[in-house]
């Protein structure tokens, strides 16, 4: 289908206010959460848990119209479980998928499989493909995956590979509601449902067809030479941080690229500015940074790395567009 800016507009703000119908917290959170998978990017939701990390991607999931499927992550979860096999039936092997064959995968509490496990999900993160004993099979489009995991258990988890970590588009953070308000609202809405888990009742204001346009429209925006070095310069300006010991890879400035044009699109514009950059920066390559031991002992975060880069890098003047 054909897709223009006030369809684009209109349709992302039907997104979201589904969305929140459902799910209480920060709009902000989930407009970023849009950006990432109009851009076909992976998103981690990290924060203590109870926070409804796992609620919002379903919901999220069903909104869009996509095919999903959920995966509750375990110590004994194997490669095979995700991708799937092949076995032998009647004289030949068949391959049997596994649930990764879908739209969006909802990875719940990544971090509970070993690292062999979550290793299946590299390829599929990264080229939207799976090799299942030597054949590769293209998924189909969108695809992208919803992760979550709890950042204050050890026992029996597994922190991500960096190469995992740099598979995500953005790391996001519900945090606690701000509000006593929006803490009685949660406990409002489950006396609403009637049930502990609403996500049956939600159902789709957009068309898989409709969302694969959204994604296409997206590709359209326009970036300026400007932006785009500003854009590098910030990734550059990680790598020279002196609290820093490996900074943000070239996939974190590509990060930045295809989500601060979603942005910009969901603003109303067809070019991006770089307070669409500045928006979605710590989000994108906070996660893509490893700090140097004593700094990390120290409490530095990586966040604060970002913010630094952030005042320290140069704003583009004016405008190209």
């Amino acid at each position: 289908m054909e897709m223009n800016m006030t369809e684009f507009g209109r349709i992302c703000d039907r997104i979201v206010k589904s969305v929140c119908s459902v799910y209480v917290g920060k709009e902000e959170l989930v407009q970023k959460m849009l950006a990432a998978c109009l851009s076909n990017g992976n998103v981690l939701f990290e924060d203590y848990p109870g926070l409804g990390k796992t609620l919002l991607a379903k919901v999220f999931a069903r909104t869009i119209g996509a095919d999903y499927n959920r995966i509750q992550f375990t110590p004994d979860l194997l490669p095979a479980d995700i991708t799937g096999t092949k076995v032998f039936r009647e004289g030949r092997f068949e391959l049997v998928k596994g649930p990764i064959f879908t739209n969006v995968l909802l990875a719940d509490e990544i971090n509970r499989s070993p690292p062999k496990t979550q290793a299946a999900l590299l390829e599929a993160m990264e080229e939207r493909q799976v090799t299942i004993e030597g054949e590769t099979h293209v998924l189909s489009l969108p695809f992208f995956v919803i992760a979550t995991q709890n950042p204050i258990e050890q026992e029996g988890t597994y922190p991500l590979p960096e190469a995992q970590l740099d598979r995500f588009m953005l790391r996001l953070s519900p945090g606690y509601p701000e509000t006593v308000e929006e803490e009685v609202e949660i406990l409002r809405r489950r006396i609403e449902w009637r049930k502990d888990d609403p996500t049956d009742d939600v159902r789709a204001v957009v068309s898989l067809s409709e969302f694969r346009a959204m994604q296409e429209f997206v590709e359209s925006v326009h970036v300026s030479d400007s932006v785009m070095r500003y854009i590098a310069n910030l990734v550059r300006a990680t790598r020279k941080h002196e609290a820093v010991e490996v900074g943000s890879s070239p996939r974190g400035a590509l990060a930045l690229l295809k989500a601060s044009r979603a942005l910009a699109a969901m603003d109303g514009r067809d070019y991006v500015i770089p307070d669409d950059v500045k928006a979605i920066a710590i989000e994108a390559l906070s996660h893509r940074i490893i700090l140097k031991i004593e700094r990390a002992v120290e409490g530095f975060e990586a966040e604060e790395v970002v913010r630094d880069v952030l005042k320290e890098v140069e704003v583009p003047k004016g405008s190209e567009e």
